[in-house]
This record gives structure tokens, sequence and C-alpha cells, in this order.
């Protein structure tokens, strides 16, 4: 078995307009496709992040994620930047709020964390 890269990371949003707006204007990401499925009465939106795709579902009344306590699951999504610093300031200028930097105990690289409109957790690793 050769299971040698991931191709892609679904997410699915309760405001499809909001988060598309979030993904795709304010942190940059391109968009490879977008349909609506009247089947499903639904968008997905296929995003282009280095060598793999983000899947934005927007779907109608989707359940709240349970962050606190933390439930099994996808923890968070992570993003590799070159400049954490920087990656910072720009999405603070946008009104992204992010935690503030700290060291990674393991890899002793700096990281943060930040959320998108439905508060999942989105971290910036150097």
């Amino acid at each position: 078995m050769n299971l040698s890269v991931i191709h892609h990371v679904a997410i699915i949003v309760s405001n499809y307009k909001e988060s598309r707006n979030f993904y795709v204007n304010q942190l940059g990401f391109e968009v490879i496709r977008e349909n609506y499925r009247p089947e499903r009465q639904d968008w997905k939106l296929d995003l282009k992040c280095g060598g793999i795709e983000l899947e934005i579902f927007g779907v109608l009344n989707p359940p709240r994620r349970v962050n606190y306590p933390e439930a099994c699951g996808l923890r968070h999504l992570a993003f590799k930047v070159e400049n954490i610093e920087n990656t910072v300031k720009e999405l603070e200028e946008k009104g992204i709020f992010c935690e503030p930097i700290r060291e990674d105990v393991f890899t002793a690289k700096k990281m943060t964390f930040f959320h998108d409109p439905d508060g999942l957790p989105l971290e910036l690793h150097e």
C-alpha cells in the first residue's frame, strides 16, 4: 500500500457565503471548482492549497462542532508558513484574531492558531 500524500481535506460550513469569503478572499485560496448540488441542497467548493485541495461543503443546518472539551475526530488544520509574524500581521489586518505566537515544544518551530467562521481551529506553523 502506498498512501503517499493527502489529496484533500473536507470542511463542512454553516454559512457558505461567509465561509467562501473567508477562505477565498481573506485567506487567498484559489477556486478550482464551485458547484451547487441540488440533490443535496448544498454547495461544494474546491480550493487549491499547495499540492492538496480543501473541499468546502456549505450545508443547511449542520450540527455544531464540539471544541471544548475536544471530541474525537479532526482536531485542527495546520498551514505551513515561511514567516509566522508576517502571516499573523496580514491576518490581523483583515480582522482575523490570532492567538499569541508560541514555540512547538516538539519541533521548536513557531506556531499559533486562529479560527474560521464556524470556530474550526486553523494553525500556522513555520
